[in-house]
């Protein structure tokens, strides 16, 4: 297997940031009524935040992960249609786990709407579980997943100089 090759979007990769996320959401507009929030987030800002990564180039995949208080919110996944059923999915969740090991967030979390069932099974199928259901709209139901993230082995010795550690190096 190939690395996965995950960074983070620069301003070229804007154009086909949006072509994957539009593609891989269109078929959901008849569904569920509406444009799903991805199709029309912010991605240059995201992109300015250090919040948009990508795969491939062009990109193939892209995915959106904020930083909160205590966790990271996985804010919109896509990959494009002739790339799905490979694998590339499962890989940049995996990516988003480790992403959030580096920011030390012990967390994942993410929404989706209740009628994108493909997205339900994936999230359960990769470790996530329902927390709770809200309803922005009366014709709108999301569902709240999230994923407790492990990794950390705090047992051992740390990077953080002991006193002693300190004291040597001062005398120097």
């Amino acid at each position: 297997m190939q690395p996965l090759g995950v960074r983070y979007a620069v301003p070229v990769d804007l154009a086909a940031v949006h072509a994957v996320t539009h593609s891989a959401y269109r078929h959901y507009v008849d569904r569920i009524g509406a444009r799903p929030a991805p199709m029309d987030a912010d991605y240059p800002h995201l992109m300015r935040r250090g919040c948009l990564f990508v795969v491939g180039n062009p990109a193939i995949a892209t995915v959106t992960l904020v930083p909160e208080d205590g966790w990271l919110h996985l804010d919109n996944f896509a990959v494009a249609p002739d790339r799905q059923g490979r694998g590339l999915g499962r890989r940049v969740l995996a990516f988003a786990e480790e992403h959030a090991r580096q920011l030390w967030l012990p967390e994942l979390r993410l929404l989706t709407h209740a009628m994108m069932w493909e997205n339900q099974r994936m999230y359960t199928a990769a470790g996530y579980r329902e927390y709770t259901r809200t309803r922005p709209a009366p014709d709108q139901e999301l569902i709240h997943y999230r994923k407790v993230i492990a990794g950390w082995d705090l047992s051992g010795p740390t990077y953080l100089p002991t006193a002693a550690g300190i004291e040597l190096a001062g005398a120097r």
